[in-house]
């Protein structure tokens, strides 16, 4: 199906429905980082959003403005976590039920966490499986309404919600952003962030950050085609792992982004590290990305003002105090 590319107005219209049930995220300044920069760094906290991480905001946006009759069919989404945690979260609340396709690597928090949600989760294997195939045939058999990770107007306009916050909590702090860093799999988030800074904040430049390997924005920006990426599989940003960008959300960052920069695993690491020991927080390494950019120092911090966002906390234990003992 083909749609149109959504407008500020509906990311307006979004916030209007999302009040009252997503969380108003802060924006964190932090001396230590500041000092390291050697500028002002603005930290979206979407970590401590409902489900842990931003994809409630586009799923409630979207599953808001269903019809009643295809509520009783409930939804069907793909994704590996949070996406998953934020379309069960919301069909919990418009009395739906929800079914994930979630591929089998994911870590098994964001897999029970999804459940205790009340939606049924079927595994696949993202190396072998088209997950996309398999949610198809199961809503066509249900009778059900897919809800998409990104690739949707109300998607992209609920996740857009972010940038009007991140823009209001800015002029707030008295900082004028240069820069804003965001972390990319379909796109759905940064597109939505780039249509409201479009409005908010024109001279703010946008990049988009993905861990080396799967770097599909930055090579499509540079070639000007939606690049797809070599391997489904082997990183432990796992939120970042879509195969390339949508076309609706490539049709809004194309001519809106600034360009793209690439992390390594060991800068990922490091920055879920500072996060905890500095900021106090507990972000996943897809999440991480953009602060382990500002960290290697990868994009141009001094004297200047940037934002960037943690995109979600939801990191399996193990991993996360794998990489906190790593950095100690």
């Amino acid at each position: 199906m083909r749609h149109e590319l959504p407008t500020f107005a509906d990311i307006e219209a979004a916030a209007a429905r999302l009040k009252g049930l997503a969380a108003h995220t802060p924006l964190l300044e932090n001396a230590a980082l500041n000092e390291l920069a050697g500028g002002r760094v603005l930290l979206k906290a979407e970590t401590l959003q409902r489900t842990g991480s931003f994809k409630f905001r586009g799923a409630w946006n979207c599953i808001a403005q269903l019809p009643p009759e295809q509520v009783k069919g409930g939804v069907v989404a793909y994704s590996s976590g949070n996406h998953a945690q934020g379309v069960a979260a919301a069909a919990r609340l418009r009395g739906m039920p929800a079914l994930i396709v979630m591929p089998c690597d994911t870590p098994l928090i964001k897999q029970e966490r999804t459940k205790s949600f009340g939606a049924e989760v079927v595994l696949y294997d993202r190396a072998t499986e088209d997950r996309e195939a398999i949610a198809r045939r199961i809503a066509d058999e249900r009778g059900a309404v897919i809800v998409p990770p990104f690739e949707h107007p109300h998607i992209i306009a609920g996740q857009g919600t972010v940038g009007l916050e991140l823009a209001a909590q800015a002029r707030e702090a008295g900082a004028a952003l240069d820069t804003v860093l965001c972390g990319a799999s379909g796109g759905g988030l940064i597109a939505g962030i780039a249509l409201a800074l479009e409005k908010l904040s024109p001279a703010t430049r946008i990049t988009v950050v993905e861990p080396e390997g799967f770097d599909d924005h930055r090579r499509s920006l540079i070639s000007g085609q939606r690049e797809k990426n070599e391997r489904a599989a082997g990183s432990i940003c796992d939120a970042l792992l879509s195969a390339q960008p949508g076309q609706l959300t490539f049709a809004i960052n194309q001519s809106r982004l600034a360009g793209g920069i690439t992390v390594s695993e060991d800068e990922v690491r490091r920055a879920v590290a500072f996060a905890f020991a500095e900021l106090k927080l507990v972000v996943e390494p897809g999440g991480a990305v953009s602060l382990a950019a500002v960290l290697a120092g990868k994009v141009d911090t001094k004297g200047r003002s940037t934002g960037l966002v943690l995109t979600g906390g939801n990191v399996d234990p193990a991993l996360f105090a794998e990489m906190i003992r790593g950095a100690g």
